[in-house]
C-alpha cells in the first residue's frame, strides 16, 4: 500500500468517527425510543477500557525502553484492539442513550438549575478543565494512532518513532482521563 492511500484512509476514518460522534452528541441520529437493559453498563466498560489501555501504554512503553520489540509490537496490538472497542461502546452508548448527562444535575433533567450550580461548585470547573481537552485531544490523536499503528506494523521504524514522540503522550492522556472523567460523571447518570 502506498503512503498516500494509507493517508487517505486514515483521514477518512477519522473524518467518519468524528462526523458520527458529533452527530451522536447533537442527538441528530435517533436512538431508540427505551434504551437497551445493557446500557447503563456501556460508561463502566468505557472506563475499565481506557484504565486497561493506560496500563497497557505504560506496560508498552517499559517494554520498548528494555529492546524488547516483540512484546512491545503485541501490547500496542491488544491496546490498538481495546481502545477500537472502546470507540464502539462509546458510539454505542451515545446513540442508545437519549438523555444528556450534564455535571452537576442532580435531579436528571438535563439542565443545571442555579442550586445545582452551586452545589457542584469548584468540582464542575475541574471537570470541564479535564473534559474539554480530553474531548479536543480524542478527535486529535486518532490519525496519529492509526499512522504510528501502521508504521509500527510495517517496521517503519523512524517514522513511527517520530509519530509516537506526539501520539503516545496524547493518547496516555486521552485513556487516564476518561477514566477521571468518568468517575467524575458517574454520580450524575440517572438511569
Amino acid at each position: 500500500m502506498s503512503d498516500k492511500f494509507i493517508i487517505r484512509f486514515v483521514a477518512g476514518v477519522t473524518i467518519f468517527v468524528i462526523a458520527v460522534v458529533v452527530l451522536l452528541n447533537r442527538h441528530l441520529i435517533p436512538g431508540p425510543a427505551v434504551a437497551p437493559a445493557f446500557t447503563p453498563y456501556l460508561p463502566m466498560l468505557n472506563a475499565v477500557l481506557n484504565g486497561t489501555c493506560t496500563l497497557l501504554l505504560l506496560l508498552s512503553l517499559y517494554q520498548i525502553k528494555q529492546g524488547n520489540i516483540t512484546l512491545h509490537k503485541r501490547l500496542n496490538i491488544v491496546t490498538f484492539c481495546l481502545s477500537s472497542l472502546f470507540l464502539v461502546s462509546y458510539i454505542l452508548f451515545h446513540y442508545l442513550m437519549r438523555n444528556e448527562i450534564v455535571y452537576g444535575d442532580l435531579n436528571g433533567d438535563g439542565q443545571l438549575s442555579a442550586a445545582e450550580r452551586t452545589s457542584a461548585g469548584f468540582l464542575r470547573t475541574i471537570y470541564l478543565t479535564i473534559l474539554t481537552p480530553h474531548i479536543i485531544l480524542a478527535a486529535a490523536v486518532l490519525p496519529l494512532i492509526l499512522l504510528s499503528f501502521y508504521r509500527g506494523l510495517q517496521m517503519q521504524v523512524e517514522k513511527h518513532r517520530k509519530l509516537v514522540r506526539w501520539a503516545f503522550p496524547i493518547w496516555l492522556y486521552v485513556t487516564a482521563s476518561g477514566v477521571v472523567v468518568y468517575l467524575m460523571i458517574r454520580p450524575f447518570y440517572h438511569f
